[in-house]
């Protein structure tokens, strides 16, 4: 009886922690960045490649150069102009405390693209890095007009990036907490759900592996899973998704909560979180299932290497010890930020089962996460520093007709190990065109940064998988678009070059006029290079134009155009 009451206890700690944890954020300080309902590609937290999604994706009517505007007074405290990542990204500091950032732009506001292109000039790159700024370089005054929307960096169609965070930790925050809300009527939807043995003794349905449970959709946003016949610890895992009205975009939830009998055992949300800390989303999904699978279940329990400050008051770490002979009712709660809320109800049977334990596979290939570890076959050498691995654990490794296989990519790792292929038995002139890359399952490959050293080359990469050395031997290829040799080009606003290459992949380009270096953005997803003539006043009518680009192992194409001009 004590042990219950201190139970519900906690469960009441659990509900009021929870009731006040949120911070209180202006509603009405920010106006929306773009002059268009809001509808969202993508939400704040959704699950992505090793990370959090950090800000909301808006849409732009799938076009870009829509004008975005300050949604409050501030100034311009950072700018950076990138080939991958944010693409064009621009931030705000504001004086509440808070900073906005706008990314994938196509381009800025006038007066600001001026001085960027007057950096890209001096340092002969697209690539600006980050620059910083004061307050009194470029004060921004609520509704102006900073930028135009894009489909820059690493992004996956025309929308406008859009965060807030926090300026002085630099944490990002939802930015539905300061009064950007799409409509949403829709309740979250359930996929799959996975249980996981998480004891030696662990049985789940008189086996010792994780289950899919079948769930069904009785109505009401509610779901039922079959009865679990269960022994020892268990955890739970959903594959799980949201929606919102005018797009058919699968979105992330906002919260995840499990009771069982009522009383709540897990919870966490997507209010906050730092950069720092995003990687751990590894821990958080079944990261192997994904692996193979791409689908993405979100684990209802806390491991212990675990660093995510998302979870909210665990009780025994979301993981449920099932007593022979009782009886449990597991409640699986997902809301999204609207509150729109799903459940699916998992009844268990604690049973006792007589199923042998089974041993843990082994290899010669043994990890122990906090020692430095070094293995070699053949002319392979990879070598783990101490806490790459979240865990202990076993992998297997063999090199067979130069592929070298580092186990299966199902193992997150928390930094990067060095693979190293010894190329003292190839020619110097064979060196100098191969390359490390990654061969994926389908048997295609991609390179992978390369280094190289006397007899050696090397890489540092952060997954495992099969690796092997290729030789580059080809040239990329240079198609003129849209002029010719000797053309007059009077009425074009820019020269247009498609470059591709179809082994190592392109590395770096250098384009001249009249032997002048000139900005060319390249639209990696499209291979196309655009000199814009606004850049720069020619003198004379006649002009030639030259490009070079080299792959990632240095086989490089050259080419000169004529071109006149009045």
């Amino acid at each position: 009886m004590r042990k219950f009451k201190y139970f519900l206890f906690l469960a009441f700690l659990f509900v009021s922690l929870l009731t006040y944890s949120q911070q209180q954020y202006p509603q009405h300080y920010f106006s929306s960045p773009l002059k268009i309902p809001i509808t969202l590609a993508g939400t704040f937290g959704e699950l992505r490649a090793n990370h959090f999604h950090s800000g909301l994706d808006i849409k732009t009517l799938g076009k870009e150069g829509l004008k975005v505007y300050a949604p409050a007074d501030g100034y311009i405290s950072r700018i950076k102009v990138s080939q991958w990542g944010y693409g064009k990204a621009l931030y705000i500091t504001h004086p509440n405390g808070y900073t906005t950032v706008y990314a994938h732009l196509s381009r800025f506001a006038a007066p600001i693209q001026a001085y960027i292109k007057k950096v890209q000039y001096r340092k002969q790159s697209y690539d600006t890095g980050n620059l910083f700024f004061g307050p009194e370089k470029f004060r921004i005054k609520k509704g102006q007009v900073i930028a135009y929307t894009g489909d820059t960096g690493s992004s996956g169609g025309p929308h406008l990036h859009f965060e807030i965070r926090n300026t002085k930790s630099e944490k990002v925050i939802n930015p539905m907490f300061f009064g950007v809300k799409p409509t949403d009527t829709k309740a979250p939807v359930f996929k799959k759900l996975m249980v996981y043995p998480l004891s030696n003794d662990a049985r789940i349905n008189s086996t010792a592996t994780k289950t899919i449970i079948p769930i069904k959709n009785i109505g009401n946003n509610t779901y039922v899973g079959d009865r679990i016949m269960a022994s020892g610890v268990i955890g739970f895992g959903v594959d799980v998704f949201d929606q919102l009205n005018g797009a058919p975009n699968h979105n992330g939830i906002y919260s995840l909560e499990m009771k069982v009998n009522g009383l709540p055992m897990y919870y966490h949300n997507v209010e906050t979180f730092s950069f720092q800390e995003s990687k751990y989303i590894n821990l958080l999904i079944d990261y192997s299932y994904f692996a193979k699978y791409r689908n993405r279940i979100q684990k209802t329990y806390k491991t212990n290497s675990n660093k995510l400050s998302i979870y909210k008051n665990l009780i025994n770490n979301g993981k449920l010890k099932i007593e022979n002979g009782a009886s449990y009712q597991v409640e699986i709660i997902a809301k999204d930020f609207k509150g729109n809320t799903s459940t699916v109800k998992i009844p268990i049977k604690g049973v006792e089962t007589t199923l042998l334990f089974k041993t843990k596979d082994t290899t010669p290939y043994k990890i122990t996460a906090k020692n430095f570890t070094k293995f070699k076959q053949k002319n392979v050498t990879v070598a783990f520093p101490k806490n790459t691995f979240y865990e202990d654990c076993y992998l297997d490794f063999e090199v067979a007709d130069n592929i070298a296989k580092i186990h299966e990519p199902t193992i997150p790792l928390d930094k990067s190990y060095t693979l190293t292929f010894d190329v003292s038995n190839y020619s110097e002139s064979q060196k100098k065109q191969l390359y490390i890359a990654n061969v994926t399952k389908k048997n295609s490959s991609y390179y992978v940064t390369t280094r190289k050293k006397e007899n050696i080359m090397y890489t540092l990469v952060k997954n495992l998988g099969s690796y092997t050395l290729k030789s580059d031997t080809q040239s990329p290829t240079i198609t003129l678009v849209n002029f010719k040799n000797n053309q007059w080009v009077s009425k074009l606003n820019n020269l247009k070059v498609k470059i591709t290459d179809s082994d190592s992949g392109i590395d770096i380009y250098r384009a001249t006029i009249d032997n002048q270096w000139v900005l060319m953005e390249y639209n990696h997803k499209k291979g196309i290079l655009t000199y814009d003539f606004n850049d720069k006043k020619l003198v004379g009518s006649k002009h030639v134009f030259k490009l070079a680009v080299s792959d990632n192992v240095g086989n490089t194409k050259n080419i000169s155009v004529t071109f006149f001009r009045k």
